[in-house]
């Protein structure tokens, strides 16, 4: 087809000519119609090359694609389109079922999905429909399939499953059997109970039917299974409640009985070895998964020649090989080996299909309820047996092949945990590549159920490497574009998790998959919470990335995150979009994602609502995207003045048993909050202060530093000052300033102490009025002396004896150099400090107290060495408050503490080397 249109578009024009690539084939191109611009003309393809393209479309796109033109409605028309249709990825109902009945006048193959499918299928008018297949039938009833059966009464095969069909009584059973006389097929799920008269029924009245499974149901009559003497196939999966001695006593006697499955249920070895042995023409009995048979480790069933006995302790590729080809060397490809012989024994060409059909059944049911004691069987057969399965020429086996593939890996899925081992067992046998294959089908339920396993193995960052390698990021990009809201689902599913490491957010971007995913919020924003969910969730991921943060931002990707934070009411959606907003919002120094996302309308008021939803996920993610935009200075103000001060205190408030994520994200909000005075005043005056000092007392590294951070900036004022101390707060910052084990706890604690203790708060203490005073009693003294005591200990620290006697004696700059490496705090060069906060530090150096001088050359030193992120905004503050002074004056003072005169000497050689870097800038 591919080359057919090539030749159509190659052909000697007035302007460029667009060349054949087969050159045997140059005469022919120029025999073809004349196209203009090098363009196909559509109109002008051959009919079967319309029809081949047609086929591979969706059923409402191929009757969409049919109303362009006569000619196309007429090749849509065909009948080869519409003997088969699958209306499992759409809505179907009555009205789209009447649009295209005039098509499906020879329809004969149906597949659907979910009661609402169910009821419109009659409007179809399909009266030649031979074949049924219906999965999501929870809530289809016995009136509307006694309606679909009456209607259908050619159908040879009925199939409706795996999910339990619980509304679905015998009545529907004996309805089937009076209207469809010429049925050979009937697999049900879930029937409560399947008595005796449905059943004789379906052996009076369907006299060809030879494939029965009642599979999953709470009662099955064994006596009456017994009389359906045109049985072939039989299979009772799942099936509680059997009574085995009645089995094999009775269904030996099936004449014609060449395959049964017994998989999950409760037989014992004694009923299948009556079977084996007195069973004539019984060929295959699968047992997999039966608790009681493999609990007898003596039971063998080898001595049964001619039969395969399929369970978790035989060799089933070693037996399929010895029943397939009398071979038992054949691999694991026995399905893809038999369906590519030419063998024409009539047996074994039921068998197989129906083999493939229940094994692909009973591996995904065992992977949806994984039980303690398969792991070696999924990880030597299980999984081989899947991707095996997954080459069968039945697409209902290959979808169930697949998700049992994207099952079976998972431990536990709500915190995205997989089974390394069996995921790199399917990447060892070359499952990467099937899935794939499968993935690139033109058939969307096999996109969709690809797409689910790829991204379930690709957890595993081996896994992941491995699809990067073989093309799957480029295969899931074009997934994720797809009309088909399953299929881009699972695909924005694979991205989520192949965007979770570094190694493939660039090439998920050159595959174009950033705009894919922001297409796909657009696409269904009014419906489908886990297409959105996995979609923001790839976005959030990808946003971490600088670059990628950018692409993001240039796709559409803020309005898109922030209209799903602001309308959409699914949790997972919106912790993932809140959390793709903080990710773009945390790169304000390298683009201007953060400003971005402030002036994107109703975003920050939609951010300080979610800090109030009832999930904590959410409101860790709305507090974590409010502090990142904190960092600039307009959105800080607007957060404020959309409620955020008050929100954030109250979930301040309302965290003090929460995660340690949200405790960390919830400080974090309001220390960037608290950069403005304002903020900080009202932080202190809304309650902010008490909740801030409990979250001091936590026992995460991480709650520490925001906690400290954000009472370091409220000190800063002297009435928050004095709250700090009447809340119990000096004791709580005393602790972290001598005992986290995070530097930058202890830093900025020694910084909140600093500033409470400096005497501004002396002064506010001594003018405030009675009435304005609280009533608790705290002695200023007693607080002041444990302050200082321990912001002493926290300098000394790092104060290194021998270099500060070397720094002392010599002016040399190596030896300041030294001092300097010891007393850094890498994380304190991140601190961006205001001229107000730069000049109290300055005014501290001329504090009559020896701690706090040396507390703030410390201070300054943090803020000025060279590297830092702001060292040059600092200096500039510095120089133009006119620090050099204030520094040579303490750095010669004779009554200043030793370290105080070497941090002082320190921060004037940094103050330097600044101007000189501006000097050459």
């Amino acid at each position: 087809m591919n080359r057919r249109v090539r030749r159509k578009v190659a052909r000697k024009n007035k302007g460029n000519v667009v060349q054949s690539s087969f050159p045997e084939d140059q005469d022919e191109v120029l025999d073809l119609e004349p196209q203009r611009q090098g363009f196909v003309d559509w109109k002008c393809l051959p009919d079967d090359t319309v029809i081949q393209l047609l086929s591979c479309l969706s059923y409402q796109d191929r009757a969409s694609l049919s109303s362009t033109c006569k000619t196309w409605r007429s090749l849509g028309s065909s009948l080869c389109l519409w003997s088969s249709l699958d209306l499992r990825s759409h809505r179907f109902d009555a009205g789209m079922a009447s649009s295209l009945a005039p098509r499906c006048v020879h329809l004969q193959k149906l597949r659907f999905r979910g009661a609402e499918s169910a009821d419109a299928i009659i409007h179809l008018r399909a009266r030649n429909l031979r074949e049924l297949s219906g999965d999501y039938c929870r809530k289809i009833t016995d009136a509307t399939l006694s309606v679909i059966v009456a209607r259908h009464e050619l159908l040879e095969s009925l199939q409706l499953g795996p999910d339990f069909c619980e509304r679905i009584s015998s009545d529907a059973i004996k309805a089937i059997a009076h209207c469809c006389p010429k049925l050979n097929k009937l697999r049900l799920s879930g029937i409560r109970d399947v008595n005796a008269d449905a059943i004789n029924a379906l052996a009076k009245h369907c006299p060809k039917l030879t494939d029965i499974g009642f599979i999953d149901c709470l009662n099955v009559d064994e006596v009456a299974l017994g009389n359906v003497l045109s049985v072939r196939f039989l299979s009772v999966a799942g099936t509680s409640s059997m009574k085995w001695g009645v089995v094999s006593h009775l269904w030996h006697k099936l004449p014609n009985l060449i395959g049964l499955d017994v998989s999950r249920t409760d037989v014992g070895p004694s009923a299948l070895l009556r079977m084996l042995s007195l069973s004539q023409n019984l060929r295959v009995l699968i047992a997999l998964n039966c608790p009681i048979l493999e609990e007898d480790t003596s039971f063998s069933a080898s001595k049964y020649k001619n039969k395969l006995l399929i369970s978790l302790r035989t060799d089933i590729f070693k037996g399929l090989a010895s029943l397939l080809f009398d071979n038992t060397r054949r691999g694991n490809n026995v399905f893809l080996d038999w369906r590519t012989s030419k063998n024409n024994d009539k047996d074994l060409n039921e068998i197989i299909p129906w083999l493939e059909w229940m094994l692909s059944h009973t591996l995904l049911r065992s992977a949806e309820s994984p039980q303690q004691g398969l792991d070696s069987f999924w990880v030597e057969q299980g999984g081989a047996l899947l991707l095996s399965l997954m080459q069968s020429s039945q697409e209902d086996v290959q979808e169930r092949a697949a998700t049992g593939l994207a099952t079976f890996v998972v431990i536990d899925d709500e915190n995205a945990s997989i089974d390394c081992g069996r995921a790199e067992a399917v990447m060892r046998d070359g499952g990467i590549r099937l899935l794939l294959g499968l993935a690139k089908s033109w058939r969307e339920g096999l996109q969709s159920e690809a797409a689910k396993a790829i991204a379930n193995l690709s957890v595993n960052a081996n896994v992941a490497k491995a699809v990067a390698e073989e093309g799957g990021i480029q295969i899931l990009a074009g997934l994720a574009r797809s009309m088909n809201k399953l299929v881009a689902e699972e695909a924005a599913g694979g991205l989520w998790n192949l965007s979770v490491g570094e190694e493939h957010k660039g090439a998920i971007a050159e595959a174009g998959g950033i705009q894919a995913l922001v297409d796909l919020i657009f696409k269904w924003s009014s419906s489908g919470d886990g297409v959105l969910e996995r979609a923001a969730g790839a976005l959030a991921n990808l946003a971490a990335d600088d670059k990628c943060s950018t692409e993001v931002a240039l796709a559409g990707g803020v309005h898109a995150l922030v209209m799903l934070a602001r309308n959409c009411k699914f949790e997972g959606v919106q912790e993932q979009a809140a959390r793709a907003l903080a990710n773009l919002a945390a790169h304000g120094d390298s683009n201007s994602n953060n400003a971005a996302v402030g002036q994107e309308a109703g975003a920050l008021e939609a951010l300080v609502q979610l800090t109030c939803s009832p999930h904590e996920g959410v409101r860790q993610e709305a507090a974590g995207a409010l502090w990142n935009l904190s960092f600039d200075d307009r959105n800080r103000e607007a957060i404020a003045a959309a409620g955020g001060v008050q929100a954030l205190v109250a979930l301040a408030q309302a965290c003090a048993n929460a995660s340690p994520g949200l405790q960390e994200r919830a400080a974090g909000a309001l220390w960037g909050l608290s950069v403005s005075e304002t903020n900080s005043v009202a932080i202190g005056r809304e309650g902010g202060v008490a909740p801030l000092i409990a979250l001091a007392r936590s026992e995460a590294e991480d709650v520490h530093e925001t906690a400290a951070g954000a009472l370091w900036n409220l000190a800063f004022n002297a009435s928050n000052a004095l709250r700090i101390v009447e809340e119990g707060g000096v004791s709580a910052l005393v602790d972290l300033c001598s005992s986290s084990v995070s530097k930058m706890a202890r830093f900025m604690s020694a910084l909140a102490l600093a500033y409470m203790f400096d005497g501004r708060m002396d002064e506010y203490a001594l003018v405030v009025t009675s009435s304005e005073s609280i009533s608790k009693s705290v002695s200023l003294d007693g607080a002041r002396r444990m302050a200082l005591k321990h912001i002493e200990a926290f300098v000394l620290m790092f104060s290194d004896l021998q270099a500060f006697a070397a720094a002392a004696a010599s002016s040399a700059p190596a030896a300041l150099a030294q001092v300097t490496e010891g007393a850094r705090i890498q994380e304190a060069g991140h601190l961006r400090c205001s001229g107000a906060e730069i000049g109290r530090f300055i005014t501290m150096l001329r504090n009559p107290s020896s701690i706090l001088k040396a507390c703030a050359a410390f201070a300054l030193l943090q803020f000025t060495i060279p590297g830092g992120r702001h060292a040059m905004h600092h200096a500039s503050l510095m120089q133009s408050l006119g620090a050099s002074r204030v520094l040579r004056g303490a750095a010669a003072a004779a009554t200043a503490p030793l370290e105080a005169k070497i941090f002082a000497r320190i921060v004037l050689r940094n103050l330097e080397y600044h101007q000189i870097e501006q000097a050459l800038a």
